[in-house]
């Protein structure tokens, strides 16, 4: 509890530090994209056959004319393109019945119920010992309906190239408007043959794909119940 106490105005004054002014940008250096394009890849042809690529309008180099642009190795950038329009809607209903009687009578059995009788209460019998009926219905239904769309573009990079070929890209993008910060971030694996001749991937070819997009500011935290409400609803039993 001691602890608690401690915490609690600290996560205050991280709040109160951001009054009067706009969110800050996350600084990109320690991030592993701002790594891979510090990262100097190894030559792809020697310094001979480059001063031949040079000096041809048919040159295979990335750069000429008719070169291949698209990104391939740790540090080039490509473009993600994010148009997700998805709708869904799921409706069940159930419903359950069930009825059941029992009786159990000993009208006669060597004279057993007979000498029973007499010592029970008047009208009481063991004729009609046990009679039980029970009835049970449920009834249940539930309807889900989501939708959802989004469009945007964002530059990745790619951060690494696994032994099979496959490509791992990490991106991020901030937008900062009228002291509210965007963020958007998309993370995941392609293939080199999905990218097409602009330089582009669409999302649904990104495999294990991490796509956020969301943001912090004034708007964001009006939205939101404050720290101090949502460790009482955690705390508190009702």
């Amino acid at each position: 509890m001691r602890h608690l106490l401690l915490i609690l105005p600290l996560a205050a004054c991280s709040d109160l530090a951001q009054v009067g002014r706009p969110p800050d940008f996350t600084d990109t250096a320690p991030t592993l994209e701002h790594h891979a394009l510090y990262n100097i890849p190894l030559p792809e042809v020697t310094e001979r056959r480059r001063a031949v690529d040079t000096a041809s309008l048919w040159s295979s180099s990335q750069r000429s004319l008719f070169g291949d642009r698209r990104a391939s190795v740790a540090g080039d950038i490509l473009t993600v393109v994010i148009e997700i329009d998805e709708s869904a809607q799921i409706s069940n209903s159930s419903q359950r019945g069930r009825t059941g009687s029992q009786s159990m009578g000993m009208p006669e059995f060597l004279g057993i119920p007979q000498l029973i009788d007499r010592e029970l209460p008047e009208g009481a019998s063991m004729a009609n010992a046990v009679s039980a009926e029970s009835a049970s219905s449920f009834q249940g239904q539930g309807t889900v309906s989501r939708n959802e769309q989004l469009t945007l573009r964002v530059a990745t990079t790619i951060i690494e190239r696994l032994p099979n070929g496959v490509l791992r890209i990490e991106g991020s993008q901030e937008v900062r408007v009228n002291n509210e910060l965007r963020e958007l971030l998309v993370t995941g694996y392609i293939r080199p043959e999905d990218i097409s001749r602009r330089n582009e991937i669409a999302y649904d070819r990104i495999a294990g794909a991490r796509i956020s997009y969301g943001g912090r500011g004034q708007i964001t935290q009006m939205q939101q119940p404050r720290w101090g409400q949502q460790i009482s609803e955690i705390l508190l039993p009702m």
